[in-house]
């Protein structure tokens, strides 16, 4: 997918997307081979663990070649599309055009994080922007130009790294940012071959440690698997004697739902408490909640202003452990987390300050990041940032859940079906309106007692709604 070079062929590599992304699936082309291009003008739009955004390229230019076919995954550091400038003024070192790629060019070095609006900075030297030598640039996989693998091709570049060029310091990190990414993506940072000009291992070198770890273990999967087969096969369609009927890799949010929930299941010790509870008031109550030409709060909203009610008395909660859970941290407030079902996959979308907001703004801020989330178009910052998750899986016609705690999060409220059973009242068997109450929570912040204490105001609050707006 490519055409004759026009000049000096300028080569965009997918950045840093931040939030510690390693990849991005293409979900398709907005430009073409031939098309003239501005400086950040949309070339593709992306799709990465948090939600699908556009691509702005660096580079004016005429498009050359595109790297990829929509549905590939494209690692950072790899090639996009490539650039050629038509006017052979402009490839002179003064020209406007190479001061806004030299420009362009510095600041991705720096790890600034501008090439994608709303993804986080990397880390910068106490000494600010600097250019990497060539070797580290070399050992960083940014080839020259003139040496790209052309699109669609199956060879690889063998990048040589000259580690004896480039005099090596003892393995130092020096930004907290590294240092949690390590530690969030399993790594030991005295493993880790450190490429900084100061002898510091940086965000660059633990995301190219993660995915070779990645690939060691693909591979080393791949070999057990075929070792421990018990019925022989003869070809490779078909595994302990299936067939296979297809192949899909694993799309970036499903790798980052699962390296999080993977995360909270082996750090934290979980424990449940859960409870019936008599929703009919609440039933009832919500049908009389509508203005008039309005529509009422939905029930979420309303379950989420009772649970933060209780977070009042309960705060602990809503807090969280230091790195080294040697410290509990508490809030003043709570970021409320909700779980949401899209067609992505899990999202957890965040409502800062919720605790601030009525019933109404709860109403209209779910709503919002409902669509948001379903839509794809959820901003990264959105979601991230929660000190409590409530999870309403009633909606999906359950009525309960072994949750998982969304990390760094110690604990989940989730919600069944509010439907009708037979309840006991006053000795006497009545329909009633019920729904089960879960709460998962890190028992080494707090005891059952405290836990089944907040639920039990959940429940009063549930039971008795108009107590929570100060009418009784």
């Amino acid at each position: 997918m490519s055409t004759p070079t026009m000049g000096a062929a300028q080569v965009f590599r997918l950045p840093d997307l931040g939030e510690g992304l390693t990849e991005a699936g293409l979900v398709q082309w907005l430009v073409a081979v031939g098309d003239t291009i501005v400086t950040d003008q949309p070339i593709a739009e992306v799709e990465t663990a948090k939600s699908v955004v556009e691509l702005p390229s660096p580079f004016a230019g005429v498009v050359t070649a595109l790297h990829g076919t929509a549905g590939d995954t494209i690692d950072v550091g790899a090639p996009v599309l490539e650039v050629a400038d038509p006017a052979a003024s402009e490839a002179d070192a003064g020209s406007p055009a190479a001061v806004e790629h030299e420009a362009y060019r510095e600041e991705e070095r720096a790890g600034s994080g501008n090439v994608l609006i709303g993804y986080g900075t990397t880390e910068r030297t106490a000494s600010g922007r600097r250019r990497r030598p060539a070797a580290v640039r070399a050992d960083l996989g940014e080839a020259p130009a003139s040496r790209t693998t052309p699109a669609g091709s199956s060879e690889k570049t063998t990048i040589v790294r000259e580690t004896d060029a480039v005099p090596r310091r003892p393995v130092a990190v020096r930004s907290p940012l590294v240092r949690r990414l390590a530690r969030d993506l399993g790594l030991d940072v005295h493993t880790i071959e450190a490429t900084g000009p100061d002898g510091a291992v940086t965000r660059a070198d633990v995301l190219r440690a993660a995915v070779d770890n990645a690939v060691d273990g693909a591979a080393a999967h791949h070999r057990d698997t075929t070792a421990s087969a018990s019925a022989p096969s003869g070809t490779d369609g078909s595994v302990d004697g299936l067939a296979v009927r297809a192949r899909e890799r694993m799309s970036p949010l499903r790798k980052a739902v699962s390296a999080k929930l993977t995360r909270s299941r082996s750090e934290i010790p979980e424990a449940t408490v859960w409870v019936d509870v008599d929703a009919t008031a609440l039933w009832d109550l919500r049908a009389h909640m509508a203005p008039e030409g309005g529509r009422a709060p939905s029930v979420t909203a309303l379950l989420a202003r009772f649970v933060l009610l209780a977070l009042e008395d309960y705060p602990v909660l809503a807090s969280r452990l230091s790195d080294d859970a040697a410290e509990l941290i508490t809030f003043e407030g709570v970021n409320l987390g909700v779980a949401a079902d899209t067609e992505r996959g899990l999202m957890v979308p965040v409502i800062p300050g919720a605790h601030r907001l009525t019933v109404e703004q709860l109403d209209g801020a779910l709503r919002e990041l409902a669509a948001s989330a379903r839509s794809g178009s959820m901003p990264p910052e959105r979601l991230r940032g929660s000190t409590f998750t409530l999870n309403n899986y009633g909606g999906l016609g359950v009525d309960g859940s072994a949750a998982i705690i969304n990390h760094p999060d110690v604990a989940i409220l989730g919600i069944g079906r509010i439907i009708e059973r037979p309840w006991v009242v006053d000795g006497t068997i009545v329909v009633r309106r019920i729904a089960q109450l879960s709460l998962v929570f890190d028992h080494r912040v707090c005891d059952g007692g405290y836990a089944a204490g907040f639920l039990r105001r959940v429940t009063e609050l549930i039971e008795h709604p108009l107590r929570a707006f100060g009418r009784v």
